[in-house]
């Protein structure tokens, strides 16, 4: 069966996130781009992605305060993600942004964004050239490439052809990502950030607590659906989560399950949210955030600070 089921996350992911878009969870403008039909999910399907991209785009917003224009990203993984576009929707200006996945899933991107001008406009406004292959495209800061993920030399080839610079700030991120490849693989890869990058910060956002009843049937569909998670030690509890990175040389790291992250966004955002849709099952809601985390590391001392408060 190979990676194929979890490309296939990737699709699933995509439409959860429009759908909880057209329901006005968050705005999104690019994502309709990308996803063209949706099923409608759950309430708690739809909280649940409203608490992750909050927590995330938290650590995003406070790297990016920190370092300035200075700054790089490397999205691993980065499938359909919209991120490129939104910052520039900000106005944020950053110095490189890479995103990497299996090429069956950047050769779908690339042609998207070939596709559709306003998702190619935004990237001209950068740069007046865009180079495409079948698999990659590169512009003024912005890189899209196919990259297998367990091939190091591979992954270093790829980035030193979007020409990132291994001393300026890096953020690397990764959703639902690392619990899809071996452990071993993920520790060289950690390894190797760790002992080629002079400053980073790492969010990873994944399954935690998996040992329980409610973990166990979450894995079970999850296999049910061809996806081995090859992984999922790591994704016994918080701890295991952060001892990832500090036992392949990062600096520190905190974590944080989503019952802490939903808690940490500001009040009002949250009371808006919660009248979008009736929630029946709050026991439902509060199981699948004990079950998924965030969690940051950091290489020098710049982010041993960051925090979930918004």
């Amino acid at each position: 069966m190979g990676d194929e089921p979890v490309m296939a996350t990737n699709d699933d992911a995509s439409e959860c996130k429009r759908g909880a878009v057209q329901l006005g969870y968050w705005t999104d403008n690019y994502i309709h781009y990308f996803v063209k039909q949706i099923e409608r999910r759950a309430p708690e399907i739809n909280r649940g992605y409203f608490a992750r991209i909050k927590g995330v785009d938290n650590f995003i917003q406070k790297f990016i305060n920190r370092v300035g224009s200075n700054a790089q990203i490397v999205n691993f993984g980065a499938g359909f993600d919209t991120l490129y576009w939104r910052l520039k929707d900000e106005g944020t200006v950053i110095s490189s942004y890479i995103e990497l996945d299996f090429p069956a899933v950047t050769s779908k991107k690339c042609y998207m964004i070939k596709k559709n001008k306003p998702l190619l406009d935004r990237i001209y406004e950068q740069d007046g050239e865009v180079k495409f292959s079948s698999t990659d495209m590169h512009s003024g800061n912005y890189h899209c490439m196919g990259v297998n993920l367990r091939n190091i030399s591979q992954l270093k080839e790829k980035l030193q052809q979007a020409e990132i610079k291994f001393d300026k700030p890096t953020l690397f991120i990764a959703e639902c990502v690392l619990v899809y490849i071996e452990s071993e693989w993920v520790n060289r890869l950690l390894q190797w950030i760790s002992s080629t990058f002079a400053v980073g910060l790492f969010i990873n956002y994944e399954m935690c607590n998996m040992n329980d009843t409610f973990g166990h049937v979450m894995l079970g569909n999850l296999r049910a659906r061809g996806c081995t998670l090859a992984g999922i030690e790591h994704c016994k509890n918080l701890d295991t989560q952060k001892n990832r990175f500090t036992d392949n040389g990062w600096l520190g790291s905190k974590a944080w399950d989503m019952v802490e992250v939903y808690q940490s966004i500001e009040t009002s955002d949250r009371t808006r949210i919660e009248k979008i849709e009736f929630l029946d099952e709050q026991e439902l809601l509060i199981q699948l955030f004990q079950h998924y985390c965030i969690c940051i590391a950091w290489l020098g001392n710049d982010f041993a600070d960051f925090n979930i408060g918004m």
